[in-house]
């Protein structure tokens, strides 16, 4: 399901926002936007267990007369349609979870990202990834060691902090903001030496499915 607040001009103007903060400095930023970091099936069939139990409920303790072998159609059928509305529900699946299960999978998502997308693998080890994770509203940044070197480390986890409350509440606007701010420190403790060139794409990675 698309999200109208990263779209395909959000994807331009983040791209924008990372040729220009690459201009200044020699790490590198990938941006990751995901719909989901998990499947969060085992949310969509407790929201159909939880359904079909309150059907199930109903039915022993309705005064209404039916034929009892209803009751088996009935509630596999209120468990179907649990899960799928859960299914297409981030509210639901966000409720159904608890807030460790869904800051791992993102921390497990980024890691994952960090290796899959060649991050890990610059030469000067100035890789720096932002994943962001739509479902979770949680954002992580991961640097590789060059970058965390030379950055200073009480500026860089300020940075790093507006990021990840950026992420909390997803709009463009206050992501890029936050993106700029940490350019102008890796600007400041990476500025362009020209040598090290440029190993990872600009444009951003949306999986919004």
């Amino acid at each position: 399901m698309s999200n109208p607040r990263f779209d395909q001009s959000a994807c331009d103007q983040l791209a924008d926002c990372v040729r220009e903060i690459e201009k200044q400095t020699d790490a590198e930023i990938v941006i990751v936007v995901r719909a989901r970091s998990s499947n969060y099936r085992h949310a969509d069939y407790l929201a159909g267990a939880i359904l079909g139990f309150a059907t199930l409920l109903f039915l022993l303790f309705s005064p209404l007369d039916f034929q009892h072998y209803w009751v088996a159609i009935d509630v596999a059928l209120l468990f179907a349609i649990g899960a799928y509305i859960s299914s297409r529900s981030n509210t639901i699946r966000r409720l159904l979870t608890t807030k460790e299960f869904r800051a791992e999978a993102v921390r497990q998502g980024a890691a994952a990202m960090f290796y899959e997308a060649g991050i890990a693998n610059t030469m000067a080890e100035m890789g720096v990834l932002i994943y962001l994770s739509l479902l979770e509203r949680r954002l992580e940044l991961i640097a590789d060691r060059g970058v965390l070197k030379a950055a200073p480390p009480l500026e860089w986890n300020e940075r790093v902090y507006e990021l990840r409350r950026a992420g909390r509440v997803p709009q463009l606007q206050t992501l890029t903001k936050a993106l700029r701010d940490l350019g102008a420190v890796l600007a400041e403790c990476l500025p362009p030496t020209g040598e090290n060139p440029n190993e990872l794409p600009d444009m951003p990675r949306f999986d919004l499915k």
